[in-house]
């Protein structure tokens, strides 16, 4: 798809304030709510969008939900249409994008429950979709990305969790892995001797594509094991039974960390 036909991209008529990637039981809490169906030039989304009201006077939100895996997660992550996605929450005029994540612990002390608010990333996928510039019409752009995660939303999102009395971890990188399989042993030695906190599949390319969007993108990581196994830590390999054990426990919790988090961040559109 030629980018100089499509950019800059255009906001749909329905909009939203902020956007955030999460499933089924995420957004219960909302209000006037509208399930849209939304197209783009590089395909369908996951799923479709649920945009909904959150708060009342000068604290209300507009809110994007898009689950990234779709709801039954029938996407795994290497095939998961990241482009589309983020192409679809820019297009309803979202100002920001919340990103709560699965991941594996690469250290002691992140322990299977625990948060962390990442501020950078290694990228260890390939084959993915990610950029809207691909050169083939001439034109070209290089990002910037020292830093793929806006530092005022990883502090609000600090505050918030640390607000609801879960335990958070400020900073911390993530390895992003292809997948779908998970992690051997000596990866997984590799990954923390690098100064890696935890282990994720799906930070990039969202971080990216959210980046040459202009949006200002947070990951928020759900620490759900101890990858394939830390030295001095009990446990066996991680599982996909075992990660969605502890996701669907701490659904709730994730969902509070949203509610107080999404009126923190502050509206700076023209309507």
């Amino acid at each position: 798809m030629s980018s100089s036909n499509i950019w800059p991209p255009q906001i749909r008529s329905v909009r939203a304030d902020v956007g955030v990637f999460g499933g089924s039981g995420f957004y219960d809490f909302l209000t006037d709510t509208e399930e849209l169906t939304i197209d783009t030039p590089y395909g369908a989304p996951s799923d479709s969008i649920v945009v909904g009201t959150l708060g009342k006077g000068s604290s209300m939100r507009r809110v994007a939900f898009l689950p990234r895996h779709g709801r039954n997660h029938s996407h795994v992550a290497h095939a998961v249409n990241f482009r589309a996605n983020m192409w679809a929450l820019h297009s309803l005029g979202v100002r920001a994008v919340i990103a709560p994540f699965s991941c594996g612990s690469l250290k002691p002390e992140l322990v299977p429950g625990h948060m962390v608010v990442v501020d950078d990333l290694i990228d260890r996928t390939w084959g993915r979709n990610d950029t809207y510039f691909d050169g083939s019409d001439g034109v070209t752009h290089h990002q910037t990305f020292a830093h793929p995660y806006d530092k005022t939303l990883s502090a609000s999102a600090v505050e918030a969790i640390r607000a609801e009395g879960i335990t958070v971890h400020e900073g911390g990188t993530v390895v992003v892995i292809n997948g779908p399989r998970f992690s051997t042993k000596a990866e997984s030695r590799w990954f923390g001797s690098m100064g890696c906190s935890v282990v994720n599949m799906t930070q990039y390319p969202e971080t990216i594509l959210a980046a040459e969007l202009g949006l200002p993108f947070v990951g928020i990581a759900l620490v759900t094991d101890y990858d394939a196994g830390l030295d001095g830590i009990e446990g066996g390999p991680v599982t996909m039974e075992g990660v969605f054990e502890v996701m669907r426990a701490n659904v709730a919790s994730v969902r509070r960390v949203l509610v107080r988090l999404i009126p923190m961040i502050p509206l700076d559109r023209t309507e």
